[in-house]
């Protein structure tokens, strides 16, 4: 029967098979220029009960006094209370092609020190691209997914209550820059491989049954038009065509949440693994020492320390061209933690026995 503690372990730890598979070429590439933007602005969050921004974060303070300013009303900042405001950036992606009067999804963070945007609504904020341009317009109801309910001795925190959404809160005022030349294309693959290049390349000519498509890169193919076809039905037929593909030999760690994704064939060479931790556990329990009554003693806080220390058993493990998938079985049934085996692969890919990329969140 396996433990909780080892149940938790391996609800942390995800795997997948690497298989060839037929992929759509809309799904492994991306054609140029067909790509999304980003937008940014400065804003206020009112409507909050209590939990914005305090009166330290004098940026909020200083805004709030200046939009009150430009609505003809003057006030000392000073003497301003802001509890009920947060001061919060908005970010939003922008798709391909959009166009004026176009609505999207924007997300707002806060920028101070506010306990949650729940019950917010964004005043009306300019959003901005890279070059400094006002390109659309953000304002609405803030949804929030989590909370934070406190008390003087303890708090219950729930996701990030500091972040919320505005679904369809921005509106495009002004087309992004935007320029292709339709006659002469590029298609750039997510994950660069001379091999998939060489693959994409073949599988394209072979359609349209000339060379319209030529590998420039391990990361581009360079497609021309071909002549009297229209260029919206070329390229959806390019998007459409399928190619065999295998997921490359990879272990993700994101060593923020303890999550290990790896394919089921990425192999390892003979290793030795030791396993084990040393635990030291230091708690302060001091005690009141109260004197006898009329005994002319004082009352004091005794300090008491405890020291506890415990090591786990250390255990060697022995692999012979085994596989991630095996190793981490194994290091479950001796109870490893999500952590330790986090280290203990990027210890065999340091070892040069990981046959795989390792990448890390």
């Amino acid at each position: 029967m396996v433990s909780p503690y080892i149940r938790k372990s391996l609800a942390l730890l995800i795997a997948f098979v690497s298989v060839s598979f037929g992929a759509k070429i809309r799904d492994i590439a991306t054609i140029e220029g067909n790509r999304s933007n980003y937008l940014v602005g400065y804003g206020l969050v009112v409507g909050l009960k209590g939990t914005g921004d305090s009166k330290s974060t004098l940026f909020t303070v200083q805004s709030i006094a200046n939009m009150l300013t430009r609505m003809g009303i003057k006030v000392d900042p000073r003497r301003m209370t802001t509890k009920n405001v947060a001061a919060v950036m908005v970010t939003a992606k922008i798709p391909p092609y959009a166009k004026p009067g176009m609505t999207f999804d924007v997300e707002v963070s806060s920028l101070g020190d506010a306990k949650s945007l729940e019950g917010g609504t964004l005043l009306m904020t300019p959003l901005k691209g890279p070059d400094g341009e006002i390109y659309a317009l953000a304002q609405g109801q803030v949804i929030v997914s989590g909370y934070e309910a406190r008390g003087q001795a303890a708090r219950q925190v729930q996701n990030t209550p500091t972040v919320g959404r505005i679904p369809n809160g921005g509106v495009l005022e002004k087309e992004l820059p935007f320029s292709s030349n339709f006659s002469e294309v590029r298609l750039y693959l997510d994950n660069p491989s001379f091999y998939f290049a060489n693959l994409v390349e073949k599988a394209i000519n072979n359609h349209f049954g000339k060379q319209v498509a030529k590998a420039v890169d391990s990361s581009t193919i360079k497609l021309t038009l071909p002549d009297g076809m229209d260029p919206i039905a070329f390229l959806a037929q390019v998007e459409d065509i399928d190619v065999n593909v295998s997921a490359p030999a990879k272990v993700v760690i994101d060593g923020r949440s303890g999550v290990v994704l790896f394919g089921g064939n990425v192999t390892i060479d003979p290793v030795s693994v030791t396993v084990g931790t040393l635990t030291v556990t230091i708690t302060e329990r001091p005690e009141v020492s109260q004197p006898p009554p009329l005994s002319g003693g004082q009352t004091t806080v005794v300090p008491r320390t405890e020291v506890k220390v415990q090591q786990a058993e250390r255990r060697i493990l022995s692999l012979q061209g085994a596989t991630v998938s095996q190793l981490v079985d194994s290091l479950n049934r001796i109870g490893a933690t999500p952590r330790e085996i986090i280290s203990i692969l990027q210890a065999i890919k340091q070892a040069g026995a990981l046959k795989a990329k390792l990448e890390v969140l």
